[in-house]
């Protein structure tokens, strides 16, 4: 991919978003960002233009509703400039799975799986026929661990994985690289949002190492960008042991230790 292409960015008026678009800004590419707070995305439109000279597009969308949703899908199919999507927008949970209300459920699942999922089908067949283009999907360390107690957040991130994963089988034969990155707790409004004090947290990154870390991840074409796991050899011992249930499971008969005893 040439340095000049353009990179569509959700969740970019603050926090990770935002240091992905300064990032990518200086390293040549046009940007298109996307989020809901439009004073927010003209500011930092505006510093990246007259820092990086890049061209930068603003568009105000919410990706919990439908329409705005389908705004951007749009652009992500006629634009064949862009050439690499970061799926950055999500929310997070407040509150233990009893204490969610209907709604809050809804929103969360909405633009943490049904939005990503939606703009990763809208770029994907253009890349897919160009034979290049990047999808970045931020999961989370979270959706590793249902003993987190954010039962809704870490099912919607545990989704992310596993939509990741199998759209890098499906598409990097066709050229088209797909990375998940799973940050842990990462010094965004992202807590505040959710009602969460981040001073309660024991350790936190700042979102510049969180990026740059994926970013080095991006290059190197990882699959799976962790930024905060040390021992890289206790990812790969994990995914091993997946697979090799995988050979373990057969469909036939069921396992003896089901079976009825008389």
């Amino acid at each position: 991919m040439t340095s000049n292409t353009t990179v569509l960015i959700t969740g970019a008026s603050s926090g990770i978003g935002a240091t992905y678009a300064e990032r990518f800004a200086r390293r040549g590419h046009d940007l298109v960002l996307v989020a809901r707070d439009k004073s927010r995305l003209d500011a930092l439109a505006a510093h990246l233009r007259k820092e990086t000279n890049v061209a930068v597009d603003v568009l105000q969308a919410d990706l919990t509703q439908a329409a705005d949703l389908a705004t951007v899908e749009s652009r992500l199919r006629a634009d064949t400039s862009i050439t690499i999507l970061i799926n950055n927008a999500g929310i997070a949970q407040s509150g233990g799975f009893v204490e969610q209300t209907a709604d809050s459920i809804e929103r969360l699942i909405t633009l943490n799986t049904t939005a990503l999922t939606r703009l990763a089908a809208a770029i994907a067949p253009r890349l897919a026929q160009a034979g290049e283009g990047a999808i970045v999907n931020i999961g989370s360390v979270v959706g590793l661990a249902p003993e987190f107690g954010m039962s809704v957040y870490g099912a919607t991130k545990a989704f992310v994985l596993f939509l990741s994963q199998g759209l890098s089988l499906e598409l990097s034969p066709r050229g088209v690289y797909v990375q998940t990155v799973l940050p842990a707790a990462t010094r965004t409004e992202i807590w505040a949002r959710a009602g969460i004090d981040l001073n309660t947290l024991p350790e936190v990154m700042e979102v510049g190492e969180l990026v740059d870390a994926a970013l080095v991840g991006f290059d190197r074409r990882e699959l799976v960008t962790i930024p905060p796991l040390h021992e890289a050899a206790r990812w790969d011992a994990l995914d091993g042991a997946r697979q090799g249930l995988l050979s373990d499971i057969r469909q036939a008969l069921a396992a003896e230790r089901y079976r009825a005893t008389s």
